[in-house]
């Protein structure tokens, strides 16, 4: 899978975004990243372990503790590509826009 397929894969799930958003205030501990889900840690570490494959995000073990961070830095890449698709349709709403404006104006010319 591509870079850009991995991150859309990773953010596809409420629970990673979760995790997403509470890393997004700094890095915080494991336990403090599954204390937020009702579910066993070994579904936590699941969706960490995708997010990391993403390169989402970062671990670090600082001795009995493992600190999980945020690398925002891939979003980008979907954000880039979000883009393309606004620019897309702006471009398609604005040529939509100067034919009823157009229409408009014949109109009025005629009365």
């Amino acid at each position: 899978m591509d870079q850009l397929t991995n991150v859309l894969t990773a953010i596809s799930h409420p629970s990673r975004r979760a995790i997403i958003g509470q890393l997004s205030h700094g890095p915080a501990r494991f336990l403090d990243v599954a204390d937020q889900f009702d579910t066993a840690l070994n579904s936590v570490t699941k969706h960490l372990k995708l997010l990391e494959r993403a390169g989402l995000i970062e671990r670090e073990k600082r001795g009995r503790e493992v600190i999980i961070s945020l690398r925002a830095e891939p979003l980008r890449e979907v954000a880039g590509w979000v883009h393309e698709y606004e620019r897309f349709w702006n471009e398609h709403l604005d040529q939509f826009e100067q034919h009823f404006k157009r229409k408009k104006a014949k109109k009025e010319k005629r009365t």
